[in-house]
């Protein structure tokens, strides 16, 4: 009866390492994820990201095993040497990826594996260190269960809590140092618990202490450091920057004669210039407004800045506008932030507007509601997630929604630098049975930019416009439908959610390819 209590109740000292397991499992997938997510911010193509992300960090991890066999006397001092490592390297990853993100660019793939390498080495260097620790005094049934239900816990944790919580709350910069500092207290806890077997204790806790000062003094200045990074990254000045659980929004502004004013990024991305965004907004809601004698119920899918929002309520027949933005973040913002207000003329806060968080794709599948005009603005397809929401999939969804009068609007890309992409769009909205009239204009920031409409009868120019507008009228509209020969039509394939050629296409055509 004692030797079974003695095989399965873990003594204060192995109940202690276990707790260890757990945070170096929280803070090991943290890293990971870290990694992965600054790379999809940067490079695009979050599937392509995580997945080459995770695979070279468990190869590292695996490396790292293997040398622990290396590592035969003084194991808890050696935990106690890598705990700091990690500490060091996985709590100021963040850091050290934005950094070379904003002053080394092209080095940016070089750094980041790197950094994935050795932190994943490292990380497979304690786990199996932590067990021949514990071996000494626990059966190895039971030491294998123990170690991995809290290494499974501890990887629970950190998975529900990164996306939910920590992203949104503290920004990458911040959750990565506030999780080198939980490596540096568990280090502090195997100073304590081997105070008695380590030769050096004294140096042991000098390192200590100084690697917890290092990281408590990067996470108290990680506010002005990110500032700093991003004033330099976008070149003008950084007036409002968040982390939601989907995208990093950043705002800056250039005032003066001739600058761009406000410009919005999302994960690095461009999506409006003060300056010139009333061409592009107006380009992608008026050709299919306007062509609808008397709309009343229109619908936005994206755009959760307000600006397709404000030109649809310049019609007065509209009754009702239904908005449909994945990301609360940007629809609170726009509504709330007064310089912001001012660029959207609170068009937010119309009473003609329903505003539903959600996944448009969803959102689609769900609803009956049928509308005259269905606006769509999403982000270029940098990655599948997006691209899922160009596929014949969505659009024969959309087809489903519209009336037999009606119009959709879909922004592409630029049919100038992504040529075939944009033929691309075109070939799937008629692939859903849609006939598809493609169009384009010229925005500064932008460059040529496509649109394409959608709809179950041919396209008729309008007649009239409303007057306020600053870039359109009657007399330029048709040139919108021109296209020269370097933006003609190409062949191209149709974007299906099992092929999601249109990612591929894009992420090549843009320069952007992640290998």
């Amino acid at each position: 009866m004692q030797a079974s209590n003695k095989t399965t109740a873990p003594r204060p000292i192995e109940l202690a390492l276990l707790v260890s397991v757990f945070f170096v499992a929280a803070c090991g997938l943290l890293y990971e994820l870290a990694a992965a997510t600054m790379a999809s911010y940067v490079l695009g193509d979050s599937v392509l990201q995580f997945s080459t992300i995770i695979g070279s960090y468990l190869f590292a991890m695996g490396i790292g095993s293997f040398l622990s066999r290396f590592f035969e006397r003084q194991l808890p001092a050696h935990f106690l040497r890598i705990e700091l490592l990690v500490a060091l390297a996985g709590g100021f990853l963040p850091v050290v990826l934005f950094l070379c993100h904003t002053t080394m660019p092209d080095s940016f793939r070089l750094m980041l594996y790197g950094m994935v390498f050795l932190v994943g080495m490292l990380v497979g260097l304690e786990i199996p260190l932590v067990m021949r620790i514990l071996k000494r005094n626990v059966q190895l049934k039971e030491l294998v269960s123990q170690v991995l239900t809290f290494d499974s816990l501890g990887a629970l944790a950190v998975s529900m809590a990164f996306p939910l919580l920590l992203v949104p709350q503290l920004g990458l910069v911040r959750t990565g140092l506030l999780f080198g500092l939980l490596n540096a207290m568990v280090a502090f806890w195997a100073l304590w618990l081997f105070r008695f077997e380590l030769r050096h204790f004294q140096a042991h806790l000098v390192a200590t202490i100084c690697t917890f000062a290092v990281l408590l003094i990067g996470l108290l200045l990680s506010d002005r450091f990110t500032t700093w990074a991003e004033d330099k990254m976008y070149q003008d000045k950084v007036v409002f920057a968040t982390t939601s659980p989907y995208q990093r929004i950043v705002l800056t502004n250039a005032p003066g004669e001739g600058r761009a004013g406000y410009r919005l990024f999302l994960n690095g991305n461009l999506q409006f210039a003060e300056r010139d965004e009333y061409r592009y907004h107006e380009a992608l809601v008026h050709p299919a407004m306007a062509a609808v004698t008397g709309a009343k119920k229109v619908a936005v899918l994206g755009g959760g800045d307000g600006m397709a929002v404000r030109e649809i309520l310049k019609y007065p027949s509209v009754e009702s506008v239904t908005l449909v933005e994945l990301d609360p973040e940007m629809t609170l913002q726009f509504s709330t932030q007064t310089m912001l207000r001012k660029l959207n003329k609170e068009a937010l806060h119309s009473p003609k507007l329903k505003i539903i968080n959600t996944d448009a794709f969803n959102w689609l599948e769900t609803t009956a509601e049928v509308f005259d005009v269905i606006v769509v603005d999403f982000p270029d397809p940098t990655n599948f997630a997006i691209g899922k929401l160009y596929t014949n999939a969505f659009y024969g969804l959309l087809d489903q929604r519209l009336s037999a009068s009606g119009y959709a609007v879909i922004q592409t890309t630029s049919p100038l630098v992504a040529r075939k992409s944009y033929w691309t769009v075109v070939q799937t909205i008629e692939s859903a049975g849609l006939t598809a009239t493609p169009y384009h204009a010229h925005v500064p920031s932008f460059g040529e930019w496509g649109f394409v409409l959608a709809s179950r009868r041919p396209y008729r120019l309008p007649t009239k416009l409303p007057e306020d507008l600053r870039f359109l009228n009657l007399a330029s509209l048709p040139l919108l439908f021109d296209f020269p020969q370097d933006m003609g039509r190409v062949p191209a394939q149709v974007n299906r959610l099992s092929n999601q050629v249109l990612v591929t296409t894009y992420e090549m055509e843009w320069g952007r390819i992640a290998f």
